[in-house]
């Protein structure tokens, strides 16, 4: 099953990643929570089950090294700015010797040891740092959240000036450092994640970020079975060989995990189609239906598990979404249960089976969201999954006034009621114009009996404060969050696919079972084996049982690695990267001779500094020329004296 969230925080005498529980192996769940009791304390990546995950570095010195850079920042940044001066590019404030100055926090001095591999790490924990800041700080929230922009910026150069992309993959982004909180080290994490969870967009829409990022997608980047704190390269990359790449394991790559998502999601839907499209007047359960439910467990067996493993911090609008979802199939599942309990022609259960496609059908608009949930990997479904979901954080805003307002007026209008003949006998009349004045269809007939005119009065308030204030400020706010999503639309759909990626990648399950497989996985796997079975004997019955499961898609994969493995080595036979390709424009690239011809030296002349602003230029300009003009002088009154002292010495 796939397997994505915030991990639990073990006692420190506990293995950090013990034996997950038959029907879950959950560990994780993402969050932008910047407590340190929380986020810090947890296990972020999937680890080795029987060796504990320490980190390479000390955690005194990485902390050490975090509280340099807070320093430098501190100082760099000792007010508030514009945001622009420290975000643009050749920014005045964040120069190549501060960013010179914060790469050589690692160096020890007086000594060669050099721990310059996790300064982007630290970078991240420092503006973690910040963003607590700001709220416990509220009179200095702006400086303190432009000095946490000022860690993403300076991280982000870092990144994109490192040349070596082995030593940027694996020592700056994928190995995991631990800090001391409370006088104890915190599980170790990475910068890809310490990134993702902080929702870092500078630093995630780095080059060498997304690069790594993608070898992690596409399962060239894969998690040591022995050492679960580095990642290492997948020994198949270069094989050409077909079977060689007919692996179960292979399961575990994120971008395969994803198309047995979409392609389950569609077989799930077609399936609903099917069911509600053919409705059994006698209620009988036919095969659509029978797998439609089969799906519904699986998936509600892994939401269930989700829950148990991780907690409270496992919910998001998506786990509401398709709990409600799983909610309502299972209780026309169990209607119509409750149907073919009565004999056939019984009143009853032709009322339930009618009432079981009832709830069916209400759920039809749920199915089809439901897809937006794994098309997010596509530019477009995900930009507006990022709207969408900002807008709904924004909307609590408006619903908490709302609720307030509702609960206030509602009051007021019983309270006319009672008042006017001494009984409550019009809650549903108000509760239904209420609603309507909500969704923009108000009515003024029936009010001028309540308590004349106190209650038309008052309707006509309550439907200005709704129309005119509350729907405008939501408008607003939609309206806000539209736009600074979609300024920066390309680094949040980054974020987003990165975040999708660290799903699969945090799963700590050796055994990708996707729901509904996941019921194979429990009735047939982890019941009746896991508990009494070897652990070299369960994971090659596993394999087995993941080969037939996913032969169909193996199949294909292999062939597509095979062709993969070529690219790969003809990339490095020419000395390029492993994800090199060669583009209309670099086919003749190698002909083209820029400085014999000259015409390097022709577009060096005429290129204009874009770095520097015009006007620092024709002051600079205008500097070098006052130099020059006072050396002039210099040696002019130089010769002047020259002169008049030859004079005088031949007059004597």
């Amino acid at each position: 099953m796939v397997r994505w969230g915030r991990s639990v925080a073990y006692p420190p005498t506990t293995p950090l990643n013990p034996k997950p529980h038959p029907l879950t192996h959950f560990s994780s769940l993402f969050g932008t929570d910047t407590r340190p009791t929380h986020s810090e304390i947890q296990s972020l990546l999937p680890h080795h089950r029987d060796r504990p995950i320490s980190s390479p570095i000390p955690a005194k010195q990485v902390t050490l090294i975090a509280l340099r850079l807070k320093y430098q920042i501190e100082q760099v940044v000792p007010c508030e700015l514009p945001p622009e001066r420290v975000t643009l590019p050749h920014s005045s404030v964040i120069t190549p010797a501060v960013i010179k100055t914060a790469k050589s926090a690692g160096k020890v001095s007086g000594s060669d040891e050099d721990l310059s591999a996790c300064v982007v790490y630290c970078l991240l924990i420092v503006k973690q740092w910040f963003k607590l800041q700001a709220k416990l700080e509220l009179w200095d929230a702006d400086l303190h959240d432009l000095r946490a922009s000022a860690c993403e910026v300076i991280a982000k150069n870092i990144i994109e000036d490192e040349e070596d992309m082995a030593y940027l993959m694996q020592e700056v982004l994928l190995k995991r450092y631990s800090i001391v909180v409370d006088g104890e080290d915190t599980a170790p994490a990475n910068a890809i994640e310490r990134a993702v969870d902080l929702h870092a967009v500078r630093v995630i829409g780095s080059s060498g970020y997304q690069k790594c990022i993608a070898h992690l997608w596409r399962g060239w980047l894969m998690q040591d079975p022995d050492d679960g704190s580095r990642f290492v390269d997948y020994r198949g990359k270069t094989d050409t060989s077909y079977w060689s790449h007919f692996d179960p394991d292979r399961m575990r790559v994120p971008q395969y995990q994803n198309v047995v998502q979409i392609f389950i999601s569609v077989v799930f839907l077609g399936l609903y189609t099917g069911a509600i499209n053919t409705i059994n007047p006698s209620g009988d359960l036919d095969i659509v239906e029978g797998l439609l439910y089969i799906f519904t467990l699986g998936f509600a067996c892994d939401e269930i598990g989700k829950f148990y493993k991780v907690g409270w911090y496992y919910l998001s609008f998506w786990n509401v979404f398709n709990s409600t979802l799983y909610a309502l199939l299972s209780v026309s599942f169990i209607t119509r249960m409750i149907a073919l309990a009565h004999p056939i022609h019984h009143h009853q259960r032709a009322l339930m089976n009618e009432l079981s496609y009832d709830f069916l059908a209400f759920s039809a608009p749920m199915f089809w969201m439901r897809l937006l949930l794994y098309l997010d990997g596509y530019r477009f479904f995900g930009a507006m999954l990022v709207v969408l979901k900002v807008m709904m954080a924004e909307s609590l805003i408006f619903f908490a006034l709302l609720l307030v307002v509702l609960i206030g007026f509602l009051q007021g209008f019983i309270g006319l009621d009672l008042s006017d003949d001494n009984s409550i006998d019009a809650i549903p009349f108000i509760v239904k114009q209420m609603l309507n004045a909500i969704l923009g269809s108000p009515e003024f007939d029936g009010w001028s009996r309540f308590a004349p005119p106190f209650g038309l009065v008052l309707y006509y308030i309550y439907n200005f404060i709704i129309i005119v204030i509350l729907l405008n400020v939501l408008i607003a706010l939609y309206n806000s969050a539209y736009e600074d999503i979609t300024e920066n639309a390309i680094d949040e759909y980054l974020a987003l696919f990165s975040q999708k990626t660290m799903q699969f990648v945090r799963a700590p399950d050796e055994n990708v079972f996707i729901a509904p497989f996941n019921l194979i996985e429990i009735v047939f796997l982890s019941l009746p084996f896991e508990w009494w079975m070897g652990k070299a004997q369960y994971e090659k019955l596993n394999d087995s049982v993941m080969g037939v499961i996913y032969a169909p898609l193996l199949l294909v994969t292999a062939f597509l690695e095979t062709r993969t493995a070529r690219m790969v080595k003809f990339n490095r036979s020419r000395n390029e990267s492993d994800d090199d390709t060669i583009e209309v424009w670099e086919q003749l690239g190698g002909d083209l001779d820029v400085e014999g011809s000259g015409w390097g030296k022709r577009v060096e002349e005429s290129c204009p500094n874009v770095v520097t602003d015009a006007a620092v230029l024709e002051v600079k300009k205008l500097q070098e020329e006052m130099k020059e003009l006072k050396e002039m002088v210099k040696q002019l009154l130089a010769a002047s004296g020259n002169g008049n002292g030859g004079a005088a010495n031949g007059g004597s």
